[in-house]
């Protein structure tokens, strides 16, 4: 499926925003001009119960011990044979934030305001959207927490 007709289905209102092939959210976020806190990065993690994902800005780092304490098990960053492996319908390397396509939980940075627009790679390295936060907590169903240093 195409998960920006995904997004259409579930009404959620986005701008599709084309770039130069952007293998980092960072180098994204240069490339559409934007700050690195206004795009947001997914981190598939493999914790105590599987997968899981791990959304927030682009310039932080996934707080693992935060995860850890709140999961009550190890945490680690997925490989990338294994984000491919779980993300079938992406370009190889990318970590779509929409877990519930993949029956994947999914934790939201919880300095990511709801009210502010994020943009995120939905399926490959060349396009992102841009939404509301609070659009894409309706249709991604996060659990919010403290995951980003």
């Amino acid at each position: 499926m195409h998960q920006s007709q995904f997004l259409a289905d579930h009404h959620i209102s986005f701008e599709t925003l084309p770039h130069a092939p952007a293998f980092t959210a960072q180098r994204r976020a240069k490339y559409l001009g934007l700050s690195g806190r206004q795009v947001a990065k997914t981190v598939l993690l493999r914790g105590p119960a599987g997968y899981l994902l791990a959304v927030l800005p682009a310039t932080a780092q996934v707080d693992r011990e935060a995860l850890e304490r709140h999961l009550g098990g190890p945490v680690r960053v997925a490989t990338r044979e294994e984000v491919a492996d779980v993300f079938l319908d992406c370009e190889w390397g990318v970590a779509s934030p929409l877990g519930t396509i993949y029956g994947l939980p999914t934790f939201l940075d919880a300095s990511l305001a709801a009210d502010a627009a994020i943009v995120l790679e939905l399926q490959s390295h060349f396009e992102a959207v841009r939404l509301r936060c609070a659009d894409f907590e309706r249709v991604a169903a996060p659990t919010r927490l403290p995951l980003a240093k």
